[in-house]
């Protein structure tokens, strides 16, 4: 008969012994008092409590960059007063001033680079000019704004195109509107 201890691992004999260390481990629950019982168990509960008070506690409010922001020029700052010519001043800074009832939109262009507009004056009359004193109706101008156009007869205020060659030479453009002009209508008693 072998009496070493192989002999119940071979005949699968299964005794539930529990060495020093692993009878440690399985009662320290049932060995601590009654004190240390109630801290460890308020450990457990306390611990991710407090991590989640300290976690709001510290929420860093997000103030936006205009609360921060100084302004040294609000006082000299117009925003959203365009300066707008009158009919004396539209009159004197343009080179050609045609009075017409046909003016219409026939083209425009938005998207890449700046927005621009074509449009074509079918038949008018020439106010001021400084170099053509003859005009080829119809002509085609171009302007860089969105024209509010009336129905009635209106100055077409002109200066000489400035750049846009490809344009020019397709479209045969030889003006553009005049920058701070608006539109005037023609007053029936002139």
């Amino acid at each position: 008969m072998v009496t070493n201890g192989m002999h119940s691992i071979l005949r699968n004999n299964y005794n539930p012994t529990f060495n020093n260390k692993n009878r440690c481990i399985f009662y320290i629950g049932f060995l601590l008092p009654n004190h240390m019982k109630i801290n460890i168990t308020l450990k457990t509960y306390a611990l991710p409590v407090a991590v989640m008070l300290v976690l709001t506690g510290c929420e860093k409010k997000y103030q936006s960059p205009d609360h921060y922001k100084i302004d040294y020029f609000k006082n000299e700052r117009q925003e959203g007063k365009a300066y707008i010519m009158n009919e004396e001043e539209c009159f004197d800074a343009s080179e050609l001033v045609v009075g017409s009832s046909s003016v219409k939109l026939v083209d425009s262009s938005s998207g890449r680079g700046k927005p621009f507009f074509l449009y074509q004056v079918r038949n008018g009359k020439i106010l001021k000019t400084v170099r053509d004193s003859v005009m080829n109706y119809p002509f085609m101008f171009l302007s860089h704004q969105r024209l509010k156009l009336k129905n009635d007869s209106m100055y077409v205020y002109l200066k000489r195109l400035e750049g846009y060659t490809l344009i020019r030479k397709d479209r045969n453009l030889n003006y553009q509107w005049l920058k701070a002009a608006p539109v005037y209508s023609i007053k029936k008693d002139k």
